[in-house]
């Protein structure tokens, strides 16, 4: 099976799939259908111990491709999020639903869809220069990819409304802190890091761990499919919005957005 937008590679009862798009592997409907293809032949190959997703170029996975987003402004604007988050949300579930663990293996900056991504991984691993972003709401959108469901579970209501509200910057340390993500590894051992985790669970009790996995999902996550239809509404009917387009032109020219509630 060939990929044109990330790199899939198994050795040693791992798996490895690799983001490969430019500014950041940001995610575009190429990258997003490479994904699901490749979750799910790592579901289906039962010497997959272990999955990790990790990024090349440096990050991690920035989020929607806005790029991508503007060819279709002309148009109708929401058409774009409308195809790229039903792609999301079945990314989302195939991670969750995969019977083995999956690692976030976090080498750079995180944001809006990434940070989605990230968080319906089973565990979080970041190099330490990583830093982390909402995104969605400083240009005029909402959250989505089971964002508003994974991300108060992980770090509780109140921190949650912050990053919604205030959209900060978060370094890898400051979002360990909160339980944004489970371990900070050096730049220089990250890649060390990121291996001892993965052997460790390699060597574990592989249907323990699909069995402990699917409890936690029953228990935390019995809305999964419906607040991501929720999101997917809000996010396509915000994408129709002035505010939307001014956030996403001001992003693009690195400018401050001037927003009229409309």
């Amino acid at each position: 099976m060939s990929f044109t937008a990330l790199v899939l590679e198994k050795k040693d009862n791992k798996g490895y799939i690799k983001l490969n798009r430019p500014h950041f592997n940001a995610l575009n409907l190429e990258l997003a259908n490479d994904l699901i293809q490749a979750l799910e032949n790592c579901c289906e190959d039962e010497n997959v111990k272990v999955l990790l997703i990790t990024g090349l170029n440096q990050g991690f996975c920035s989020g929607g491709d806005l790029e991508a987003a503007l060819e279709t402004e002309n148009s109708d604007p929401s058409d774009y999020w409308k195809h790229l988050t039903r792609r999301l949300n079945r990314i989302i579930v195939d991670i969750r639903y995969v019977r083995k663990p999956v690692i976030a293996a976090i080498n750079g900056p995180v944001a809006g869809a990434g940070m989605s991504i990230m968080a319906a991984c089973d565990l979080r691993i970041a190099s330490r220069s990583s830093i982390f972003k909402q995104a969605w709401t400083s240009i005029g959108l909402v959250p989505d990819g089971a964002w508003t469901l994974f991300v108060p579970l992980l770090v509780g209501f109140g921190r949650a409304s912050e990053l919604a509200f205030m959209d900060p910057v978060l370094t890898a340390e400051q979002a360990q802190q909160m339980g944004l993500i489970n371990v900070v590894a050096e730049d220089e051992a990250f890649t060390e890091e990121v291996e001892r985790l993965a052997e460790s669970l390699k060597a574990g009790a592989s249907e323990a761990y699909a069995r402990a996995k699917e409890l936690l999902n029953d228990s935390m996550l019995s809305i999964l499919e419906a607040q991501l239809s929720r999101e997917r509404r809000e996010i396509v009917t915000a994408a129709l919005t002035s505010d939307y387009k001014e956030g996403m032109h001001a992003f693009l020219e690195k400018r401050s957005p001037k927003f009229h509630g409309k």
